[in-house]
């Protein structure tokens, strides 16, 4: 007897007339703008200019929904494919199938393109929307839990999550929340990296790339408690042995580019102004120390006046002498 349990939605849609609203693209909309937003605030922090952020996520987000939607179909192809099955459905990425690595390659490749016209490094953007990215997916995941799918094994902890739909080969039970494993996970990922960039003033990606290797080490064994259908290598399924590389790969560029290229970039836009505030108070000081300098420099035109008007005195009491001389010899 189960004492608790997550409940999953009856349904993942409603709909607003003949509108509908699904929970698992409400999800990922939600997402895309908390990235957006704590990314812009610290893109600014770095130096960047407010928008900058926005205007590269113009390309980022739909090459890496393309991306995303890409790497499910092609890895689980036999869901479109097989027979009787209908291809259109690769197409409708509103109903769910998103891949991770996916949506990260053809993101990159966007917001490379982003930069490259904005004429951004694309590592000092990467470090600035790393965790956002995390949050994202965080917030993401619950859209698995609007659509019933990808749980765990069973289980009848407090925690299990109910699966109520039989539809595409489900059974009806109580399993491991991945989802919500996944979600805490990336929650925690994202807090490492805004707490390791603020210690350790992270720069030329090495931020992004740990995010990349704290996700995928969380993403393995997470991977590995999934029921869901799957291609295997060698006994594991192919997302655990992508975690794995994708990993390795992280890490790799991580130690490379801290021996190459330490500490962080001074300069992350070109042509960008600091805040404000930080401008006025430079040009005060600028105005302080101008202000000191003359004041500095007075007392000895002063003098110099002084000594001036001395020398002048003396010289007109001589002449005046010299004048008077001149009479009583005559």
């Amino acid at each position: 007897m189960e004492l608790a349990f997550i409940p999953s939605p009856s349904r993942g849609v409603l709909y607003l007339g003949p509108i509908p609203l699904r929970g698992y693209a409400f999800c990922i909309i939600i997402g895309v703008f908390v990235a957006v937003w704590l990314g812009n605030k610290r893109w600014i922090a770095r130096g960047g200019r407010a928008g900058t952020v926005a205007d590269i996520a113009v390309w980022a987000v739909p090459f890496g929904l393309i991306g995303g939607r890409l790497y499910h179909v092609i890895t689980d192809y036999e869901l479109y494919f097989s027979e009787g099955r209908d291809w259109v459905d690769a197409f409708k990425i509103w109903e769910g199938g998103l891949g991770i690595w996916g949506a990260i390659a053809l993101g990159a490749l966007g917001a490379w393109i982003g930069c490259r016209r904005r004429g951004i490094p694309l590592p000092a953007y990467a470090d600035a929307v790393a965790p956002g990215i995390a949050f994202a997916q965080a917030i993401g995941r619950w859209g698995n839990w609007f659509n019933q799918e990808l749980y765990g094994k069973p289980t009848d902890l407090p925690w299990a999550l109910e699966i109520t739909s039989s539809s595409d080969g489900r059974v009806p039970g109580t399993y491991h929340p991945t989802f919500l494993y996944e979600s805490l996970w990336c929650v925690g990922v994202a807090l490492l990296v805004i707490w390791a960039d603020r210690r350790f003033r992270l720069g030329h990606g090495r931020a992004f790339a740990l995010y990349v290797a704290a996700y995928c080490s969380g993403r393995a064994w997470i991977e590995y408690m999934r029921v869901d259908d799957a291609h295997h290598v060698l006994g594991l399924r192919l997302n655990v042995w992508t975690a794995i590389f994708v990993f390795l790969l992280a890490v790799a560029y991580f130690v490379v580019s801290a021996k190459k290229r330490p500490g962080r970039e001074d300069v992350v836009e070109p042509g960008a102004t600091a805040p404000a505030d930080q401008a006025d108070g430079a040009g005060a000081a600028g105005e302080e120390k101008t202000e000191a300098a003359d004041e500095a420099d007075d007392p000895a035109g002063k003098a110099a006046d002084g000594s001036a008007g001395e020398t002048g005195q003396e010289e007109n009491r001589d002449e005046a002498k010299d004048e008077a001389g001149s009479g009583k010899k005559t």
